[in-house]
Formats: C-alpha cells, structure tokens, sequence
C-alpha cells in the first residue's frame, strides 16, 4: 500500500490521540480517517435505502382522485 507524509499541528494530533485513547500519532490520525470513511459509507447506505424507498413508491400506481 502507498503511504502518504503529510504535516499537521501537533496541538490537533494531541487532541486526536487523547480523545481516541490512541498512544501513537499514526495511529490516532489513521483511526480518524478510517472511522470518517465508514460513516460516510454508512450515510450512503442509509441514503440509498431512503432513495430507493421513495422510487418504489413513485412507481405505484397512484388511486384516482376526485
């Protein structure tokens, strides 16, 4: 796999390592980043669902009205 150095403010890794319980800078950054494109995932699921709920109920047949 590529690996990628980026620089980022040390302040903010330190916030990422306390608040994920992770020891090691690489560690806690790649976590975030991991954790960030599982919920994106999630949310497309879950978007996709409603989506397709929604086509489902286009597709019916609507009763006449009036």
């Amino acid at each position: 796999m590529a690996k990628v150095n980026i620089s980022l403010d040390a302040e903010l890794v330190v916030e990422v390592m306390v608040l994920a319980g992770i020891g090691s800078p690489q560690d806690a950054i790649e976590a975030i980043v991991r954790d960030y494109i599982a919920r994106g995932h999630r949310t497309e699921a879950r978007t996709e669902l409603k989506d397709q709920g929604l086509r489902d109920l286009d597709v019916k047949p609507q009763e006449p009205q009036g």
